[in-house]
């Protein structure tokens, strides 16, 4: 009766944690947010800032694509127009001018 009970309570945290919007690691977060600094928030902004631009390289395959027809859902055809996208970005970096 024991291993039951036992067997319950961790399945019932597993679920807990699994299930949770913030999982277990809530407690770990919160310990991160409590040290201040003068820093800390304007250090915090600029992470964030640069964490929602896209990449120049996802930028410019993203120009790309946009210019081509829609992506295929065959595997084939997939390959196919990787590789299009793939040359057209390798020919549109060599054209740059180095700086």
């Amino acid at each position: 009766m024991f291993e039951v009970t036992l067997l319950f309570l961790v399945v019932l945290l597993f679920a807990a944690c699994a299930f949770l919007p913030l999982g277990c690691s809530a407690p770990f977060s919160l310990q991160s947010d409590t040290h201040s600094g003068s820093g800390s928030d304007s250090e915090l902004r600029a992470l964030e800032d640069s964490a929602l631009k896209p990449p120049f390289l996802t930028n410019l395959r993203d120009e790309i694509e946009s210019a081509l027809w829609p992506r295929p859902t065959d595997s084939v055809l997939q390959r196919h127009y990787d590789a299009l996208v793939n040359a057209e970005l390798q020919n549109r970096l060599a054209t740059m001018p180095d700086s």
